[in-house]
């Protein structure tokens, strides 16, 4: 079985309505993790049995690496194998290192630093990554564990990488940061309707949307309004919650 618990749910800042974006996936053989938001903090209060970690970070923007300062907190964590863009070994030997946190090489666990689509062979999981559309280079993932498929679309405006990443998943998460009728060519993000459109595309089974934009969406009545609203298009849709859970 795998249970999906949704640590933190907000884009850009905390709020009261949660953190930022952190997505756990417990597995049979891995605790798998996509960003590392400011829900990160929230792993040991559910991890009860320590695995090999699996971190999957789309980009570098603060909102989804933020999270990054409390690894050395995460006593539940034999080895922790983290992938990301292009780029994501110097920048994260920069981020996880004196002066902003305990260095990489001095966490309570073995780490590794892979870069996608390059070293994927590293990966222990079948895994696809496909660039988004975003502002900056970002990764959507597309990972299978326990006979299910789960894809992760992050910040992204609609495009085909992201229903290619969808295509019959079990489970789609994307990015809301959004509301109905909003968009941005210059800083693209999905509204209800078009991760709905993707998730309708792709023939997925289930939507969770998650990365609310803080300054957007003020109250989680507003995520329900945009739940319904992402159901019109695609019915199994749900708006994930801090500390929200789906089993598998």
């Amino acid at each position: 079985m795998t249970e999906i618990i949704f640590l933190g749910t907000n884009g850009w800042y905390d709020t009261d309505t949660g953190n930022t974006v952190c997505i756990l996936l417990k597995t049979r053989n891995y605790n798998i993790i996509f960003d590392a938001g400011n829900g990160l903090h929230k792993f040991a209060d559910h991890v009860e049995i320590a695995k090999d970690t699996i971190l999957f970070l789309s980009h570098f923007h603060l909102d989804h690496i933020a999270g990054l300062h409390t690894l050395n907190k995460m006593k539940q964590v034999k080895k922790m194998l983290i992938f990301g863009p292009t780029g994501a070994k110097e920048i994260l030997n920069t981020i996880i290192n004196r002066p902003f946190t305990v260095p990489i090489d001095q966490l309570p666990f073995p780490a590794e630093i892979h870069e996608l689509p390059a070293d994927e062979v590293f990966a222990p999981i079948p895994v696809r990554a496909l660039q988004l559309r975003h502002s900056s280079l970002t990764l959507g993932y597309r990972i299978e564990t326990d006979g299910k498929i789960i894809a992760y679309c992050p910040d992204t405006g609609y495009c085909e990488n992201a229903v290619m990443l969808a295509r019959n998943a079990d489970l789609l998460i994307t990015e809301c940061a959004f509301k109905s009728g909003q968009e941005n060519p210059e800083w693209p993000h999905l509204n209800p309707g078009t991760a709905a459109r993707i998730a309708k595309e792709a023939g997925a089974k289930e939507l969770a949307l998650v990365h609310f934009d803080a300054s957007i969406y003020k109250t989680l009545g507003e995520r329900k309004v945009a739940e319904r609203e992402a159901q019109e298009t695609f019915q199994n849709t749900i708006a994930a919650e801090d500390d929200m859970r789906i089993e598998f």
